[in-house]
């Protein structure tokens, strides 16, 4: 039997904390896809980002105010928040303009790229050492999504994706990963409302010019499913920083496979989706990647 202390103060550790916050944080964001998928289209892609922008605006600087947290951060971390805020706001345009022009399955798939660029951005950037289990994990957890999406090239004659929309794609995962591993250098020295400040505050600038030339006016339930979107994603910020805090970021990216098993779940049980052999199969090598990432001693 194991040690119920020694269990105790594993679920007490940092370690813990930031798995939690991790896991918390993908359940959230598989949700707010469950809302844009719900807009059905009709909404362009820079309108919900600037809608989730402005919602977390208004939900960050109240927590700030509530916190008494000064807004701007530490002078010389200024650049870098800056940064964040421009990489993160990139990787979601580039993930939704891809999704708008590819298969999703291709999409996503070029979207969880993302670890493998994390890990080596963070070797790279931040000095982290790359652990043997890690980057067991980052390839078991990418070839179980590849598994999950299935893309036609998996269960059928390959078929070439359209070189722009990929290369677009491969480009919202590169940013993901630079965003990724700016949060965990940043967590270092600032408040985590302070960083997630940053992501909207870039956002606005960037994706209101398109809305005033482009948009389109929300209807009805459209409104909820908006709203559902930002405050989905604060919370998902929320945990995705914490879980930064207490972890390296090739480990907690390899963690955060486990948002595909959420997103399937979602699939089946809120649109009728069917799950496939390859589906299930592709889930448990999510579940694998998971728990070799957690048993990687720190």
């Amino acid at each position: 039997m194991p040690d119920p202390h020694t269990a105790s103060a594993w679920w007490a550790s940092e370690q813990a904390k930031g798995s939690r916050s991790l896991i918390l944080s993908s359940l959230a964001f598989s949700l707010m896809t469950v809302c844009v998928k719900q807009l059905n289209g009709r909404i362009p892609v820079a309108e919900i980002v600037l809608v989730r922008a402005i919602i977390s605006l208004g939900l960050t600087g109240v927590s700030l105010k509530l916190a008494g947290v000064r807004p701007w951060g530490t002078a010389k971390a200024r650049g870098l928040l800056f940064a964040r805020g421009i990489a993160g706001s990139i990787a979601l345009l580039c993930f939704f303009q891809a999704i708008d022009t590819l298969p999703l399955a291709a999409a996503t798939v070029l979207q969880y790229t993302y670890p493998t660029f994390t890990a080596l951005a963070a070797l790279l950037l931040l000095g982290e050492s790359l652990r043997k289990r890690i980057v067991v994990a980052v390839l078991v957890g990418w070839v179980g999504i590849t598994f999950v999406v299935q893309p036609d090239w998996l269960t059928s004659d390959v078929r070439a994706l359209p070189l722009i929309p990929a290369l677009i794609g491969i480009v919202g995962a590169l940013f993901t990963a630079l965003a990724y591993v700016s949060v965990r250098r940043l967590s270092v020295t600032e408040h985590p409302l302070v960083i997630i400040l940053f992501f909207p505050l870039i956002s606005v600038p960037i994706t209101l010019p398109w809305v005033i030339q482009a948009g389109v006016w929300p209807i009805g339930i459209e409104w909820m499913w908006l709203v559902g979107v930002g405050v989905l994603t604060q919370l998902g910020q929320v945990w995705v920083t914490d879980g930064l805090r207490c972890l390296p970021a090739a480990r907690a990216t390899s963690i955060n496979y486990i948002q595909v098993i959420f997103a399937a779940s979602w699939g089946w049980l809120w649109f009728s989706e069917s799950i496939s052999l390859w589906q299930i199969g592709g889930s448990g090598l999510v579940l694998i990647a998971t728990i070799i990432s957690l048993s990687a001693k720190k």
